[in-house]
């Protein structure tokens, strides 16, 4: 008696599947103004992080 055992591409396909469904309900939630203020600001927050370059660090002498 053996199981089917999901390889690792299956698992991070259903994972990203997941993943992006939640991501789809907030953007649609976002969009029609359903998401709490805190919500929204903390997102506009993240959001503007991600946009500022990432620092450049000095490679070890």
């Amino acid at each position: 008696m053996s199981a089917h055992v999901p390889s690792r591409a299956e698992c991070i396909a259903q994972a990203r599947a997941v993943l992006d469904a939640a991501r789809h309900r907030r953007d649609l939630d976002r969009a029609v103004g359903r998401l709490p203020a805190e919500v929204e600001l903390k997102l506009r927050r993240l959001e503007r992080e991600q946009r500022q370059p990432a620092p450049a660090y000095r490679a070890a002498a």
